[in-house]
């Protein structure tokens, strides 16, 4: 069992920066995969990054450029920075390990 508890979102302005935090208990020797999905209202949840414990990423297009997923093995954390946000990027934020584990959900909202 792999328990993942997120933090970081909130409330920010269009072009914004948010940096979202994941720390992950339990069985954590297992985890290869790490990423951030979101999902916003009505929509499906949607892989947002993807980390392996190597380190190589993949991103939506719709983040590429602007989100970057990082991860410490060592402390067991995933980080999402976030900058440039934009009010489409709006929506729960999910932690996920081994497309198997998932945390509560941070929201973060961009609005003026």
């Amino acid at each position: 069992q792999v328990q993942l508890v997120e933090s970081g979102g909130g409330l920010v302005q269009p072009g914004g920066s948010l940096r979202l935090s994941c720390a992950a208990s339990g069985s954590v020797f297992s985890i290869n995969f790490m990423g951030w999905y979101r999902q916003a209202p009505g929509k499906q949840r949607e892989l947002v990054a993807g980390i392996a414990r190597g380190g190589s990423t993949n991103y939506a297009d719709s983040v590429k450029g602007r989100f970057t997923a990082s991860r410490d093995n060592a402390k067991n954390t995933v980080n999402l920075q976030m900058n440039n946000l934009k009010p489409e990027d709006t929506a729960v934020y999910y932690c996920n390990a081994e497309f198997q584990y998932w945390g509560q959900g941070t929201l973060v909202t961009v609005s003026e």
